[in-house]
């Protein structure tokens, strides 16, 4: 199937984007690095021993500064590496440098990091999501869609959302024109067979692709992508104007943002009054007052289709500072009888929009216009208050708009709770927790177990375990049960203080109130044992009490027994019947990593081969122990089998680093090129390459025996004339004074 979609793929993108425009021809997706740089092509020779004068040395690192430039060989580019790569034509438009000063596109971008609030607490759907993303990750969408296949499960349009988010993001990354092909053509793919089977195309799955196009000013990509979508759900035509118009906007083409505007001026029937709209709400985005207010003059934002999307016309008024627009349109909802709601909340988008204005003139500009045009305020615009004060960190102001908005009889959701609190995190006012949980129980507001986790981090960040078992205590006089969650809570944080004492108290604290320990309660005070005899008793109160022991347990057995030198010990853990067989291959390899820490390689080293017989993998991390902790007696495939094991993860770059000064080690320079062109190839920028190299591998070589310094020395010399790499001149009086002390010291000897 893969063979066959990148042949499908390839033929998609030499008719799609075939520009008479565009010279430059694209390469084929599928070649990662060229014939020369793969990791089989490393040559596994020793090279001979380097020269040891001194004299020789210090011009070797004069010529690798100061060499004739002429000498330096460039390498040849990818594209030139592998000749059998097909050619297609490609009209990807990178419109580098164009003037868009006139032009602020707002959107808010969605978190891609959520605070994890509950460690063992994971529903099916998250977990098939978290599913479909790692296999996205690692085998590619095409492959992850043939795969659910096999086993009788559809991604679903949440799978196929990730699946396509993951191709954007991976064509934000690259620089390599030939990888945002290939990724604009898996999103087709991904379209296509969304249609196929039954999925309707909806905005949010063509919406990252779409502001794509836009921030990479890919013009006609977007016009032959909005034509796919249109293809498939023509209901989408309206909204596609926003796009549209956010497109012009990005590319600052005059000539076609009066186009659209004429044609909403020229064409007032029904038929186009989506168009209208979404033309409209993209101008509100951008810095252009003119526009924004001729279409303001012959479009009724009474008849807009929401709330929201008025709500944005007033957030424009707002940032353009036309007050006595926003007047005129608030009164003119007020004599037509709109929801006061509704107003009050189009009153608070605008003030929080105004520029340059202080909360505090926020709030009064807030209040003025609410008594200008005799209309309340309602919760849900208090509560745009409180969130642009959350935004400035501003946690004062915040409460004090709670305490007005519950004197005059208003709900606080307790979703603001939740906002102040972090916000009280985020700008470390740890001590207004004192003042939050006063003014829940003043106003008797809506809480929860959640809201009460947030209270307990922000006494535990004062180390205020008072205030933390207060918090538990108050719990139970508002019939709110508290959670062993909430307990292991202040255990992690005894124990990450180094507070054994106290982190041990709290399993009687918990006993006190009637609350089960659980497996993670356990897990931390096994991980926290100081002696062999705690770790057992541990073990055995947990299997006495029925507990069914998660894998953190034996993680932190593992750990334990290490901790206190008993290695044999730590190496039976993985015997223990108890053990979930789904769990064993991730145990073992935590032993991989725990085992290379306390220097034991061989056992480690077993013990990988063990899990690569069974057919899994270790974990990242734990290759990149591995490797860390290898320094000589090992064979260099070895190390170059555990590398390559690492694509497509953070730990990449860094294991590959610490492999060639594994080579320099050994002498073995020859190899050390070859990754060093490696490390060249991912990063594509020759400054942070060397930056990376001095960073990881050279500067560890400084304060090592003269060899190591010869062979790095010589790598450097290689490293410039065959790739083209030449060090920054900053670093060049630390090699200096590296080999002068080198030379002292081996002259003393």
């Amino acid at each position: 199937m893969r063979h066959s979609h990148f042949s499908y793929v390839r033929n998609l993108t030499s008719t799609l984007f075939r520009s008479s425009s565009r010279s430059a021809a694209y390469s084929s997706f599928f070649s990662d690095f060229n014939a020369d740089s793969t990791l089989a092509s490393l040559k596994l020779k020793q090279s001979s021993a380097s020269e040891d004068s001194s004299n020789v040395a210090f011009k070797r690192i004069s010529s690798i500064y100061y060499g004739d430039s002429k000498t330096v060989k460039k390498p040849l580019s990818k594209r030139n590496d592998n000749a059998e790569e097909s050619q297609i034509q490609s009209s990807i438009s990178w419109l580098s440098n164009i003037n868009n000063n006139n032009i602020l596109l707002k959107r808010k971008a969605p978190s891609r990091k959520k605070k994890q609030q509950h460690l063992f607490q994971f529903s099916q759907e998250n977990r098939f999501s978290k599913l479909i993303a790692i296999c996205g990750k690692v085998l590619g969408p095409e492959a992850t869609i043939e795969l659910f296949g096999k086993v009788g499960r559809d991604p679903g349009i949440k799978g196929y959302n990730a699946l396509i988010e993951m191709c954007i993001e991976k064509a934000r990354e690259s620089s390599d024109e030939d990888v945002v092909v290939e990724e604009l053509g898996k999103v087709f793919h991904l379209f296509k067979l969304m249609g196929e089977r039954g999925f309707r195309l909806e905005e949010q799955s063509c919406r990252p692709l779409l502001l794509y196009t836009i921030d990479m000013r890919m013009v006609e990509e977007f016009h032959f992508f909005c034509k796919v979508i249109k293809d498939q759900n023509p209901s989408l035509i309206a909204r596609l104007g926003y796009y549209e118009m956010m497109l012009w906007l990005r590319v600052n083409n005059e000539e076609k943002i009066l186009e659209l505007c004429n044609l909403i001026a020229k064409n007032d029937g029904e038929e186009i009054s989506g168009l209208r709209e979404n033309y409209l709400l993209a101008l509100c985005e951008s810095e252009r007052k003119k526009e924004i207010l001729e279409l303001l003059e012959i479009i009724d934002i009474k008849k807009l289709s929401s709330a929201e999307s008025v709500g944005k016309v007033f957030q424009a008024l707002g940032r353009h500072l036309l007050e006595p627009v926003a007047e005129n349109f608030l009164s003119d909802f007020i004599s037509s009888g709109h929801e006061t709601n509704n107003i009050t909340n189009f009153i608070a988008s605008y003030a929080v929009s105004i520029p340059n204005l202080s909360v505090e003139n926020v709030i009064t500009k807030f209040k003025d216009l609410h008594r200008t045009l005799e209309v309340s305020p309602s919760s849900s615009s208090y509560e745009k208050l409180i969130l642009h004060s959350c935004a400035l960190g501003k946690v004062h102001v915040a409460l004090d708009i709670v305490g007005e908005m519950c004197e005059v009889g208003l709900t606080l959701s307790n979703g603001m709770l939740q906002s102040i609190l972090h916000t009280c995190e985020e700008t470390s006012e740890y001590n207004l927790v004192n003042r939050i949980f006063s003014t829940i129980r003043q106003y008797d507001l809506e809480t929860n177990d959640k809201t009460f986790r947030c209270m307990i981090d922000l006494f535990l960040k004062m180390k205020d375990l008072e205030g933390a078992y207060r918090m538990l205590d108050e719990m139970g006089e508002l019939n709110l049960k508290p959670s062993a969650s909430l307990y292991n809570t202040i255990m992690a944080e005894c124990f990450r203080e180094n507070n054994t004492s106290d982190g041990v108290k709290v399993l009687e604290h918990m006993q006190s109130a009637d609350v089960m320990p659980d497996s993670e309660t356990f897990s931390y005070l096994i991980s926290n044992s100081e002696t062999e005899e705690d770790i057992v008793m541990y073990y055995k109160e947990l299997k006495e009490s029925g507990i069914q022991p998660k894998k953190q347990i034996f993680m932190a057995l593992i750990n334990a027994y290490a901790a206190c030198g008993q290695l044999e010990k730590a190496n039976q853990v993985v015997l223990d019947p108890l053990i979930p067989p789904k769990n064993l291959n991730q145990i073992k390899c935590m032993l991989v990593s725990v085992l290379a820490a306390h220097g034991q390689l061989s056992e480690a080293i077993n013990y990988y081969e063990e899990i690569k017989r069974a057919g899994h993998n270790l974990e990242p991390k734990d290759i990149m122990s591995l490797i860390e902790k290898i320094r000589s007696n090992v064979e260099l495939d070895r190390l170059l089998l555990l590398l390559e094991e690492l694509n497509d993860t953070e730990y990449w770059n860094g294991a590959c680093c610490r492999i060639i000064l594994y080579c320099i080690w050994n002498k073995d320079i020859s190899s050390a090129v070859n990754l060093c062109k490696l490390l060249k190839n991912k990063y594509l920028s020759d400054e942070l390459v060397m930056k990376v190299l001095f960073d990881k591998v050279f500067s560890l070589i400084e304060s090592t025996e003269s060899s190591h310094l010869q062979a790095s020395l010589e790598l450097l010399s290689e490293i410039k004339n065959k790739l083209g790499l030449v060090p920054p001149k900053e670093y060049h009086d630390s090699l200096l004074s590296a080999h002068a002390k080198s030379s002292k010291l081996h002259n003393a000897n």
